[in-house]
């Protein structure tokens, strides 16, 4: 009887411990499963990221994007209305046409000329005033057709304006140019490179018009050999040397792609033990250095370029009205979400609290509309 007692307690030990050890893998089973799981979510939850920011990076990076349930017919009824009879409903031409791509606004302006008979931009010009005339005026252009009307407001009458010469030629794409040549021609009937000729001179108008030629590199190849050359040819022709060649200046700076320029300044800092734009300050004056020094800063960032012209146009007492309309126009449906990125970076304060503080009305409205939203 004991025996048949100790046989079963040992069976019922022997049972538990298996039982036991059962219970134990499927704890441990049920644990690596989790953890799997939880593996593969984070890793598609970061792939997610990922290709989120990717898609961000190659997306438009311009705050006027194309409107949802677009239906130009509609937006010239409202354009009409908001215009007819006496007075005119600002608000409406803001809500609509700041919020149109270019694209889209001229297929509006076929809608108008077609449903009403007359151009839509007369009759904008007949009820607007000031600087919201030449924003809304501005936003009706093609980008090509508002850049070529720019540089022929800053050639054309007494003076020139050479900041709009500048701030346009230095940061244009070798396509871009193209077709301001081909438009300013049309437009005008005249060569843009003539003008330019005849509104400036000396080595300032032939950095213009090298840069008019549309002939810079566009490949991404960086020659590290020539890259060092250039570096040092830049190097003797200014710091190293009595006076400055600026022909060497305008053959490398002119000339050479994006990526093989940006290898140059890193060496150029090497060399020398001063910056690219350092070097240009001290050798430089005039137009013939801001030319120099806008090409270099948008090689390296352009919309940090555009942020200080926008900031420079705002700081102090007075507003440069021109420069501001220009780039919030010309950028908008760009790359204003970079530029205002770079703003608030650069001077610790939002692009919209200066537009805020520098313009008022509807101008301002605009403005705002135009960075974004005011949030």
């Amino acid at each position: 009887m004991c025996q048949n007692k100790t046989f079963f307690a040992c069976l019922w030990i022997m049972y538990s411990c298996l039982w036991s050890g059962y219970l134990y893998c499927i704890q441990m089973f049920n644990t690596f499963i989790f953890f799997l799981a939880f593996s593969v979510l984070i890793s598609s939850s970061q792939d997610i990221n990922l290709s989120s920011i990717t898609m961000a990076a190659l997306g438009n990076r311009g705050t006027v994007t194309e409107a949802s349930g677009f239906n130009p017919e509609e937006d010239a009824q409202k354009l009409y209305n908001a215009m007819k009879g006496t007075g005119t409903n600002e608000a409406t031409i803001i809500e609509i046409l700041a919020h149109r791509t270019i694209a889209q606004r001229q297929k509006i302006k076929e809608a108008y000329k077609q449903s009403v008979g007359k151009e839509l931009v007369d009759n904008l010009k007949s009820e607007l005033t000031g600087n919201f005339e030449k924003v809304v005026v501005g936003l009706m252009m093609p980008a090509p057709v508002y850049d070529a009307y720019e540089l022929r407001n800053a050639i054309k009458g007494a003076g020139t304006d050479e900041a709009c010469l500048i701030d346009i030629l230095a940061s244009r794409s070798n396509a871009e140019m193209k077709e301001i040549i081909a438009t300013y021609k049309k437009e005008n009937d005249k060569s843009l490179e003539d003008d330019v000729c005849g509104d400036t001179s000396g080595m300032f108008q032939r950095v213009l018009v090298s840069l008019l030629t549309a002939g810079r590199d566009q490949s991404t190849k960086v020659d590290e050999a020539q890259a060092v050359q250039d570096a040092k040819d830049i190097y003797e022709a200014g710091e190293a040397r009595w006076g400055t060649d600026e022909v060497k200046f305008l053959t490398v700076l002119c000339v050479r792609n994006r990526n093989h320029l940006l290898r140059v300044f890193q060496e150029y800092q090497k060399i020398s033990g001063r910056d690219i734009e350092d070097s240009i300050k001290r050798e430089m004056s005039g137009c013939l250095e801001d030319v120099f020094l806008a090409i270099v800063k948008c090689l390296k960032n352009k919309p940090a370029f555009f942020a200080e012209r926008l900031y420079k146009s705002m700081k102090g007492l007075g507003t440069t009205d021109s420069v501001l309309i220009r780039i919030m126009v010309a950028r908008a449906e760009i790359d204003m979400l970079d530029i205002k990125a770079e703003f608030l970076k650069m001077y610790g304060k939002t692009l919209e609290s200066f537009i805020k503080g520098d313009t008022s009305g509807d101008y301002r409205k605009i403005l705002l509309e135009l960075c974004g939203g005011e949030k």
